[in-house]
């Protein structure tokens, strides 16, 4: 599978429209890793692009970077791999923060069902 590592965390291409993000550990995101990940998003796959984030590590947002992240018009949906009860309420937090401006996106507790579902939006 290829891979793009960025300066905190990597993606990896699933398919030519679909990518894996696993971010560093204690990594905190901000504005500038957003725009970061749209770069490398829009000059590594076809639109529009599927995006599964895998919270593999413990990471945080600022409250910037959660209203940009989902600001990409591009990107099509978004799965996300929860595996801690903090993880879940992080990421229940990120989705209020943008249900008015994205919607589609979902929790799951398997890699295997996000991708399912990824597919399904396709």
């Amino acid at each position: 599978m290829k891979s793009c590592k960025l300066s905190f965390a990597t993606i990896f291409a699933v398919q030519n429209n679909l990518a894996e993000l696993i971010v560093n550990e204690g990594i905190e995101i901000d504005e500038i890793k957003v725009d970061e990940l749209h770069d490398a998003l829009l000059n590594s796959f076809e639109t529009p692009i599927s995006l599964l984030i895998n919270k593999r590590h413990s990471f945080s947002y600022t409250f910037q970077a959660q209203i940009k992240i989902t600001q990409l018009k591009e990107l099509k949906a978004i799965a996300i791999v929860i595996g801690t009860n903090g993880a879940l309420m992080s990421t229940q937090t990120l989705m209020s923060v943008n249900k008015n401006v994205f919607d589609d996106i979902e929790l799951f507790q398997e890699r295997e069902e996000a991708l399912t579902w990824l597919g399904e939006s396709n």
